[in-house]
């Protein structure tokens, strides 16, 4: 069996860029047009959940021309997507703090994960403006607040109070996180929901990262012994 909740960190796409001459604009549109077809061939895999890293909190330090072609990328997808996404039966999900954005975008944001919300494919996540600690402290200080107004929770149910409070608390933890690129962290996205998760890395930039590479990493995958910090050794494939 193939993994059940994939999660891709898309990197490459200024790289690419630079190695083929242009404007670091064009590699983002690049790279989002790679999720595009990437994401039907995970949907057609049967792959539950996609969570893929567009804008991290991190991404705000970069120069304000890149980050508005960013935003300005980002506007494009949710506003044209839609149609096809609809088309392909899937759910959209946005996790981050929207807060930082425009109201135009909110509102986009709103509409998309409205829209799809029925939709009973591919559960695609989109993480914008999101960071793995952030999300964690967050969790942390409200469930803070509630104790501090008389709730008790157990040792035992400590973990579980954590993760309902997590913007990721509706979605299993990932099964393989897939990183294209070259670099080998996983800079801040999905800490907790990554505990376990199997980790593969590749050289190709995103942009360039096709079916065979999907494939490759899907094959590594099956060979992995997951003992999830047992002695149980539990094959991927059945």
């Amino acid at each position: 069996m193939g993994p059940q909740h994939l999660a891709i960190i898309m990197d490459g796409n200024r790289r690419w860029a630079r190695q083929h001459a242009f404007d670091i604009a064009i590699g983002h549109d690049k790279g989002a047009d790679n999720l595009r077809a990437i994401g039907k061939i995970v949907a057609q895999k049967g792959v539950e959940h996609l969570t893929v890293f567009a804008f991290s909190s991190e991404n705000w330090k970069r120069n304000k021309r890149e980050v508005d072609s960013l935003l300005a990328l980002l506007r494009r997808f949710l506003t044209q997507e839609l149609d096809e996404l609809m088309g392909e039966n899937i759910r959209v999900n946005i996790l981050g703090d929207s807060s930082a954005f425009d109201a135009g975008l909110q509102a986009l944001f709103t509409n998309i994960v409205e829209k799809t919300a029925s939709n009973t494919g591919l559960n695609l996540n989109i993480a914008i403006n999101y960071g793995g600690r952030q999300d964690i402290a967050l969790a942390v200080v409200k469930l803070a607040e509630q104790l501090s107004k008389g709730l008790s929770i157990t040792a035992e149910k400590a973990e579980w109070a954590v993760k309902s409070h997590l913007m990721t608390h509706d979605l299993p933890d990932i099964d393989l996180l897939i990183r294209t690129g070259g670099e080998k962290r996983i800079s801040n996205f999905l800490l907790w929901e990554a505990s376990y998760a199997e980790l593969y890395f590749t050289d190709v930039l995103w942009p360039d990262f096709s079916e065979a590479d999907l494939n490759a990493a899907f094959e590594e995958f099956a060979l992995r012994n997951r003992r999830f910090g047992g002695d149980t050794i539990l094959r991927t494939v059945s």
